[in-house]
């Protein structure tokens, strides 16, 4: 598989590659990567037919979007060649309560900026950022309907966002003859699956995309970590990657490296090949701060972890979900299917004693 195996995003006719180039360590050489970096990183991407790449309104202050407004302005005649997306929602403007957020005022703000920081007239793929507990959904839709009907950007997604806001939004988009959200952006990695129920479900439900961010766990599945080395120097996150390193992580980590050693492959490679088998995963959101980075990452494409060792990895981190994910399973489906199997779920027959 390389990065032109495209796929469509949920229910649209987008076409997205399978990695999406994530871009928050843009125009940062103090953690990330400085202007030059940032775009030999792009060529690279693009050279190796990727077409996707995200951003945000509020990463590194405006300049990880300035960094590929400048990259596209360096590349005439590229733009419509790409799929970009960015997110609304961060606050850009301390001291301003609508500065930020997912209202109406706040969202015409930030997509004007977001466009002349970016240097187009059009966003393809628009994310609510996160979950805005003091708007209304309706608005946040509304206003993103008008967008789309104006032409500023093409299709709306929702990242990091509850799946019962994510189900409403869809439903209330349906009904009113509105523009659909087409994907949600999740965290998601052998070291973070609660996402498996709800919203995993949620996607399931309503045919959306699913763009899971940090598959490497903050670096911690990136193979620099280790027993023997759980403080690896030059770690551009090492403060996020603390919380997971555990005695579980280190069992894990130690069956990542062992099934790589039997594929030839690198840990890094298996734990993002190991994401992108889910059948719910549309497009992996990878980041990079050197343009080795990010051919370590592309490689991941090349690697088919088998069912067997799949099922491994799986079991040394399987989540607790919330009710009632369990209760469907232990009892709801024996109580419903009385010892059948029903579209190839299996089922015992339910107790009565």
């Amino acid at each position: 598989m390389g990065l032109d195996s495209y796929r469509t995003l949920g229910r649209s006719g987008l076409r997205i590659s399978p990695l999406t180039l994530g871009t928050m360590t843009f125009g940062d050489a103090s953690w990330g990567a400085d202007t030059d970096t940032s775009h030999r990183i792009i060529d690279r991407y693009v050279e190796a037919g990727g077409n996707f790449l995200d951003s945000a309104n509020g990463y590194n202050g405006g300049k990880s979007e300035e960094t590929i407004g400048s990259y596209l302005a360096q590349h005439p005649g590229l733009r419509d060649r790409l799929v970009l997306a960015t997110k609304f929602g961060g606050n850009m403007f301390p001291g301003d309560p609508n500065g930020g957020g997912a209202g109406r005022k706040a969202i015409m703000q930030q997509v004007e900026a977001s466009l002349r920081r970016l240097g187009t007239d059009y966003i393809d793929l628009y994310w609510q950022h996160n979950f805005d507990r003091h708007t209304p959904i309706e608005e946040t839709m509304s206003a993103l309907h008008d967008l789309v009907r104006a032409g500023k950007i093409r299709y709306i997604g929702l990242s990091d966002t509850h799946a019962w806001e994510v189900a409403r939004a869809g439903t209330i988009a349906e009904f009113r003859g509105w523009a659909p959200v087409t994907a949600i952006q999740v965290e998601y990695s052998l070291l973070r699956r609660t996402v498996e129920g709800e919203l995993f479900g949620v996607a399931r439900e309503l045919g959306l995309g699913v763009t899971p961010w940090s598959p490497l766990a903050s670096g911690v599945l990136s193979g620099k970590y280790s027993r023997s080395n759980p403080a690896p120097e030059g770690s551009g996150r090492a403060q996020w990657a603390a919380a997971h390193l555990s005695e579980d992580t280190f069992t894990l980590l130690d069956v990542l490296q062992r099934v790589a050693d039997e594929l030839n492959a690198s840990v890094a490679a298996v734990a993002l090949a190991w994401v992108r088998a889910r059948a719910e995963i549309t497009s992996t959101i990878i980041g990079a701060r050197t343009v080795k980075q990010l051919d370590d990452n592309l490689a991941s494409l090349d690697v088919t972890v088998p069912d067997e060792q799949l099922a491994e990895l799986s079991s040394l981190t399987a989540p607790k979900l919330d009710f009632p994910a369990d209760f469907v399973i232990e009892t709801a489906i024996p109580w419903q299917q009385g010892g059948t199997t029903v579209n190839g779920v299996p089922s015992e027959p339910f107790g009565r004693g």
